[in-house]
């Protein structure tokens, strides 16, 4: 058996470069899975559980290859196989998860079950034979010890840790350096030459480099080939613009409504991930009009923000003055809250993607840097460490940072609500988008309004037209709040609150606006210890799995 034997430093060099590559192929795995299945925590269980059982996989074929032939020429072959089909990724990729997505749409839990399917049939192979290396080089260096079998415990702790180290590294240096630089795509076909290379280098065998120039001619006619991640998957939908941040996969569509009288309604819609929902809305004719009326969004969410104010008793529309919005997106609500209350209104709005701020300013006419509304900033940090570190106080705060299906859990805690309440002016109210199955299933919007009413004095529920219910906590008792609502909506002279109040009157999809009382509180108020929200929702979308 001819072997090639080198340094001990140049195999535990190899050991730590593999450890890159294979921490690195795993972080692209959400990003690849992102546009089609979503990044929620479900997503993550595929992710991480996959890939331990790869590993498992590979480190118990490692120690069996290594004991049959312990031949250092091998562990560098499955190093370069291992190249070889990460490079295939790309290429097989977009065409396994659109199936993958298209055949399990009509599964509520299709995300889930289609990210483990693609997952297996992208990573396995890859992420498996990486983890060969680090069995094999303990029984190469144990053949090389001077001591034999009294080394191992020293020999195993050793590649381990350097294993480990090169883990470390690949993680950090492709998320915070590979995928935003050349995206997702880009890194994998930069590690399969990265693999291929270094087992070429071990081997010393030049008749390998037709290998590695494969890879590049691949890496080099995918780019040539380009075109888009995925088309914009909403109704009369065209793809604007696409791009990936550190947090979303993002997409910029523009989308034509027609009505039943023929009139087309052209708008611009962020699409986050996998598309389940649109982020924002942006109505264009609103640039030609300048009518609040021509933002609102058919009864959207987004439209509901602006009349939650009017439970308290007597409230005239110039005393709103103040707004912040956390989980801005592009900007649609703060942008109703401005045409209807005024430029000079002061709004703070907070969007934890910074990507996601320059499309708002791109393709939704965001006013943040537009010197006639003076008094708008947005913030590119997290929600509650934002409003944490501020000492302003608002007419209302608006929450709406959904990671669909999923609220941050941090979002939803009492401790966090109270953080709120000491952030609004004497009758403020706190704002909450709650998500509803389409079925009505209302578990998610009664545990968030059971936990907000352990801080607020009140809290009122208004159903949208859509599904979503607005859970409103005010900081003031505002005794009848439906009564108090119902009069102002009767002296109300601005037209675009007149209709949401109607609407909130009368269309709500599961009833008119109402007060939610301690009785009908049938959860436990989160905590930031024991916050079970995706526990949650992931029983809302199971039991609508099973009900479909």
């Amino acid at each position: 058996m001819q072997q090639h034997p080198r340094s001990d430093r140049f195999l535990i060099a190899v050991v730590f470069l593999a450890g890159i590559g294979t921490l690195g192929i795993e972080m692209v795995m959400p990003r690849l899975l992102a546009p089609f299945f979503g990044t929620s925590q479900p997503i993550w269980a595929v992710v991480i559980g996959a890939t331990l059982a790869y590993l498992a996989i590979g480190y118990r074929l490692g120690g069996v290859l290594a004991d049959r032939r312990p031949d250092e020429r091998l562990l560098y072959r499955l190093i370069i196989w291992a190249g070889v089909v990460c490079a295939c990724i790309p290429f097989i990729a977009r065409p396994i998860l659109a199936l993958a997505q298209v055949a399990l749409r009509s599964v509520a839990a299709g995300g889930f079950l289609g990210a483990l399917a693609a997952v297996i049939l992208l990573f396995a192979v890859p992420v498996t034979l990486m983890a060969t290396v680090g069995p094999f080089a303990i029984r190469l260096q144990l053949l090389r010890a001077e001591n034999g079998i009294a080394e191992a415990g020293r020999t195993a702790g050793t590649i381990s840790a350097v294993s480990t180290l090169g883990s470390i590294v690949g993680t950090f240096l492709t998320v915070l350096v590979l995928i935003p630089a050349i995206g997702a795509n880009g890194t994998l076909f930069l590690f399969a030459a990265f693999l291929v290379a270094l087992g070429l280098i071990g081997l010393r065998d030049w008749r390998i480099l037709p290998v590695l120039l494969l890879v590049l001619i691949l890496a080099g006619a995918y780019q040539m080939l380009g075109g888009v991640i995925k088309r914009a998957d909403c109704y009369n939908c065209t793809l604007l613009s696409e791009r990936e941040s550190s947090y979303n996969y993002i997409q910029v569509a523009e989308q034509e409504i027609v009505y039943a009288t023929g009139a087309v309604d052209p708008r611009r819609v962020l699409i986050l991930n996998e598309g389940l929902a649109l982020h924002s809305i942006y109505r264009l004719k609103y640039r030609d009009s300048g009518d609040p009326l021509d933002l609102l969004t058919d009864g959207g969410p987004w439209d509901y923000f602006s009349v939650a104010p009017y439970v308290y008793p007597d409230v005239n529309p110039e005393r709103i003055t103040s707004m912040a919005m956390l989980g801005s997106a592009a900007g649609t609500v703060p942008k109703q809250f401005l045409a209807i209350y005024g430029p000079d209104t002061h709004i703070d709005a907070v969007e934890i993607d910074p990507e996601i701020i320059e499309v708002g300013r791109r393709y939704f006419d965001l006013e943040d840097q537009n010197p006639a509304f003076p008094n708008y900033t947005t913030y590119a940090q997290d929600a509650r460490y934002w409003l944490a570190t501020s000492d302003h106080s608002y007419d209302v705060i608006g929450m709406d940072a959904y990671h669909q299906p999923y609220i941050p859990f941090h979002l939803t805690t009492v401790e966090f609500f109270q953080q709120v309440r000491a952030h609004l002016n004497p009758q403020g109210v706190a704002v909450v988008n709650a998500g509803r199955p389409a079925s009505g299933d209302d578990r998610l919007v009664n545990a968030l309004a059971s936990t907000m009413l352990e801080v607020f004095p009140e809290v009122y529920v208004i159903d949208t037209r859509f599904s979503n219910a607005l859970l409103i906590g005010v900081n003031e008792p505002a005794g009848d709040g439906v009564a108090n609502f119902i009069d102002n909506a009767g002296t109300m002279n601005i037209q675009a609150l007149q209709l949401v109040m109607y609407w909130s009157l009368n269309e709500g999809r599961f009833g008119p606006i109402r007060q939610f009382t301690a009785d009908q509180a049938r959860f436990a108020p989160f905590s930031d210890d024991r916050a079970p929200v995706e526990q949650l929702i992931d029983g809302l979308i199971f039991n609508e799995a099973w009900g479909s």
